[in-house]
């Protein structure tokens, strides 16, 4: 992947969360975050 790619990447998610939180808040952010981090420390522990 090169830096092109990467911050055009980079922007689009930052920007998708950008309107996602204007629209409807950041509880639902939360809760992925939450089920995010449980993914991580599962997959960490198959390591």
């Amino acid at each position: 992947m090169t830096n092109k790619i990467a911050l055009w990447l980079g922007a689009l998610i930052l920007g998708a969360i950008l309107v996602d939180v204007l629209l409807y808040g950041t509880e639902h952010l939360i809760f992925l975050a939450k089920k995010l981090d449980a993914l991580v420390e599962y997959l960490a522990f198959w390591r």
